[in-house]
């Protein structure tokens, strides 16, 4: 099913009070620095970096530069109701819960784009708590609280790893939701180990749906490079996100040290095949970003709706790839709606 709302009409809004409320259109920088998460999506930067078999950070002088700007991104969001490290046979995973509502109900997880961590959900934390339990995640083998111990050489590697740390959680069911490369991860978990998960929201999923175009790859190499200036990748930043300024945001200076400081030990994911997808049974919300340069959104809409069964396609007309810090309370709504509808 396929829902292409207008332009100012992506979502009815949650109510989540004055403090929370956000314009509908935003073409700034998010505070939790949602458009900076696309400079981690680059898949050049997994290429020029690495040589250890797992993720680390290339020096003590810059994994103290990491975490304080970390701490810093974190003072965006509010004290967790508990902070989980969970062993897995590839490393212990960093999780934060956030006590909301229905507890009764599956919780929301929600997994970032690639090195941006927890805080850039920092814009939707509150309006999801008004819907449901959240975890924020920080994913193994990335710049974050998270800590690789065992390489991860493939795709079914990158299932087990999420699929052990949700498996070690009090409730067994969660709702799955993914964030540019976030939702890639989504999807190689629903194919292959289903069973801990109610459902899945996938936010503009990057190389989920269509193919990440090769101007984005071209355009991102200058960015890729650590020792280049901090401006060319502020440059390539501000073009996937539409025009939206990236200076002086906490999540963009833990990004920057994350990319810099940090070589990353992960595979390219694999684009799936229809057959794969059409094997996915469970119910699955998908918003594409009308004006996202990771993907051809409406290739990536038109993909989703033919092989998704139990598939539900919104499109953001005006909304770029940092959709989830531009519509914070309308991804709420359709998130609400989604989860209470969902057996």
């Amino acid at each position: 099913m396929r829902d292409e709302r207008p332009a100012d009409e992506p979502g009815t809004p949650v109510d989540t009070g004055p403090d929370t409320a956000a314009p509908r259109r935003r073409r700034r920088l998010p505070r939790a620095g949602a458009v900076v998460l696309v400079a981690a999506l680059l898949l050049g930067w997994a290429a020029t970096r690495g040589g250890a078999p797992v993720g680390h950070f290339t020096s003590a002088e810059g994994h103290d530069a990491f975490v304080a700007a970390y701490e810093r991104a974190m003072a965006d969001l509010p004290e967790p109701d508990e902070v989980l490290d969970l062993r897995t046979d590839y490393g212990v995973v960093r999780m934060y819960r956030f006590d909301g509502a229905a507890p009764e109900e599956e919780p929301l997880v929600l997994l970032p784009g690639r090195a941006s961590a927890a805080p850039v959900f920092a814009d939707n934390l509150a309006s999801l708590r008004a819907v449901r339990t959240v975890y924020l995640v920080d994913l193994l083998g990335e710049p974050g609280m998270s800590v690789q111990s065992r390489p991860v050489r493939d795709d079914a590697d990158q299932a087990l790893w999420l699929h052990q740390a949700l498996s070690q959680l009090p409730e067994p069911k969660v709702q799955l939701l993914g964030l540019s490369i976030g939702g890639w991860t989504a999807v190689n978990l629903a194919i292959r180990y289903p069973d801990t998960l109610a459902g899945l929201t996938l936010l503009d999923p990057a190389v989920t749906f269509a193919d990440l175009p090769l101007e984005v790859v071209v355009r991102s190499l200058p960015a890729t490079v650590p020792w280049f200036p901090r401006s060319w990748r502020d440059g390539f930043n501000q073009w996937t996100a539409g025009g939206a300024p990236v200076e002086d945001v906490p999540v963009a200076d833990m990004i920057e040290a994350g990319m810099r400081h940090y070589s990353l030990a992960l595979p390219a994911p694999t684009r799936f095949t229809d057959g794969r997808l059409e094997g996915v049974d469970l119910p699955v919300l998908v918003i594409i970003a009308g004006g996202s340069v990771m993907h051809d959104p409406a290739e990536a809409a038109r993909t989703a709706e033919r092989t998704l069964s139990r598939g539900t396609v919104v499109t953001y007309p005006d909304a770029s790839h940092a959709v989830n810090g531009e519509y914070p309370r309308e991804i709420a709504a359709d998130v609400a709606r989604f989860v209470g509808a969902t057996p």
